[in-house]
């Protein structure tokens, strides 16, 4: 049997596995082979910009990892989705376009001076890896391109909630903003999201569909990566099993490159023998470079909900069930117009309720809907209303990723810690406040019958501590669990190049690289760090 053999091997085909793929094969000109274990991106729920809430509590194209019990928390556990699909979370999430904002780099770029190998981290740098990709329906300058592959696009339908929230958070004294990846982050307004016309734009169809015919390129979905080769201490290929269960090996000319997302990479590199010692000699794993970094600094955005109920048929409540789903559908048919251009949420803020002149503290969403896990269901019954999620932006608390076992079958163990610094506590319950105010604020105060949650009778600092332990729960943004770090770090699993230290030819290219999560969705850093590996893999940076 013939070599399998490739110039570049890209684990992962997520955001930013997309793009690294992309990038190696055009404009490269490389061979490059990308394994997906999840589906192919192509269904029309996945499109659909609503779909997300078909998919979010159970799906094919979504695996749970599911924490052990998290004692801050009064011993609950939680479940945190992700991605099992071509495109990973840009395929089945909310679609909202976020970058962070210029400190979040500059503070990556403070990190990473003590690098030696001169990589530039700063904002003005990821910047045009960001405007490379961007095609924005409204907005060219500085700031954002039109000629790129992503498209970027405000709502294609607002709900009166949503616009009811904007000016509500406004008479509140937040500013009205119409680009939160614009000048400042501060205000309130309407997201932009990766879509166009109705049709979600995933960094699969954005980067590797136009990609389906080129030669160049070798897609295996449904490919579970087991473990990296590594050959005198440089990687040299990838072991992986196909859907029938059959094992294959793969070989890279150049390079080997992680890109399955901040809870599979750790463990792949650990599988590989790189990682903490002890903690691989547990499972009788060979130690190839001991890193103890690698699984540590776990950083996810917390989020926490306020829930109300609305006094008249506002929201999206039932317009995905009966003849109101045959309205909407027919309406997009015909007009291209409706709430199936809506991903359910339109509008958000980012606001420092303590110092409203210092960047923001707490991202919020609204959602036009009462949003209700299965536990809340059994509580309350659902019904027309809003939700605002809020999130603490820049959290302290960290967690962990360990192996379970030596099985690459089996997932890892994921700890997230979320609001166990008391600090992130501290900023989550003065944003419930500051938002509990927006409902008691016109025009959305004569909307609204009443607050559910957390009881608007007990809204003390314990009460409303114990809402959000009760409550909180992933944003779905995990990284830095094989963060970038100066020369001399000894948790620095990569240097500021990405290249995994201790280990030639291979490379991290998603979030699990960042030194601190930034502030604000995760989808267009990781799509930047994709593009960024795939420049310093072939020396254009």
């Amino acid at each position: 049997m013939s070599r399998d053999e490739h110039d570049y091997i890209v684990v992962g085909g997520g955001a930013a596995g997309c793009v690294a793929a992309a990038r190696l094969v055009n404009p490269g000109g490389h061979r490059v082979l990308l394994l997906e274990g999840g589906y192919s991106h192509r269904h029309p729920l996945l499109d659909m910009p609503p779909g997300i809430f078909r998919m979010i509590n159970g799906s094919k194209f979504m695996h749970y990892h599911t924490t052990p019990p998290q004692e801050h928390l009064g011993g609950r556990a939680h479940d945190i989705p992700q991605g099992n699909v071509l495109g990973g979370g840009t395929s089945v999430n909310a679609q909202v376009y976020m970058r962070g904002r210029p400190s979040d780099y500059e503070a990556w770029n403070e990190v990473l001076r003590g690098s030696n190998d001169g990589a530039d981290w700063s904002w003005p740098a990821v910047l045009h890896h960001m405007r490379r990709m961007e095609d924005n329906n409204r907005l060219h300058n500085d700031l954002h391109a039109v000629d790129g592959p992503l498209q970027v696009s405000d709502p294609g339908h607002v709900d009166q909630m949503s616009r009811w929230f904007v000016q509500a958070v406004q008479a509140l004294g937040e500013p009205f903003n119409p680009d939160f990846n614009g000048a400042s982050q501060r205000g309130v307004g309407f997201y932009q999201f990766m879509n166009r016309h109705g049709k979600r734009s995933s960094a699969a169809y954005a980067f590797i569909a136009p990609l389906e015919t080129n030669p160049r390129l070798t897609l295996r979905l449904e490919a579970r990566a087991e473990r990296v080769l590594i050959e005198n201490g440089r990687a040299t290929g990838v072991v992986w099993r196909d859907k029938s269960g059959q094992e294959h090996r793969s070989y890279a000319r150049a390079e080997v490159i992680l890109a399955a997302g901040a809870l599979i990479t750790p463990k792949l590199l650990m599988l590989s023998g790189i990682g903490p010692a002890s903690h691989l000699r547990e499972f009788g794993l060979p130690v190839l470079h001991d890193a103890p970094g690698v699984g540590r600094n776990l950083v996810d955005h917390p989020e926490v909900p306020i829930i109300s109920v609305a006094n008249g048929k506002y929201g999206y409540f039932n317009q995905g069930k009966g003849w109101r789903m045959v309205l909407n559908g027919l309406q997009f048919k015909l007009f291209g117009t409706g709430r199936i251009l809506s991903a359910g949420v339109e509008a958000g803020a980012f606001v420092n309720p303590t110092d409203p002149t210092a960047e923001p503290t707490i991202q919020a969403f609204c959602v036009p809907i009462v949003y209700l896990d299965r536990d809340l269901l059994k509580v309350m019954r659902d019904t027309h209303g809003m939700t605002i999620t809020t999130v603490v932006v820049k959290p302290k608390s960290r967690g962990w990723v360990r192996l379970r076992s030596a099985d690459p079958a089996d997932r890892p163990i994921v700890s997230p810690n979320l609001l166990k610094d008391p600090a992130d506590l501290r900023a989550m319950i003065d944003g419930q406040r500051f938002f509990l105010r927006a409902f008691q604020t016109e025009p959305l105060a004569s909307r609204i019958q009443g607050i559910k949650f957390p009881d608007p009778a007990r809204l003390d600092d314990d009460s409303l501590a114990a809402h959000c332990r009760r409550m909180v729960k992933t944003n779905y943004h995990p990284a830095g669990t094989a963060r970038m770090g100066a020369d001399g770090d000894p948790l620095a699993v990569l240097d500021a190049r990405m290249r995994v230290r201790g280990i030639e030819g291979l490379r991290v290219a998603d979030m699990s690289a960042c030194p601190d999560i930034n502030a604000g969705n995760t989808t267009a850093p990781a799509l930047m760090l994709g593009s960024r590996c795939a420049d310093f893999a072939m020396g254009l940076e």
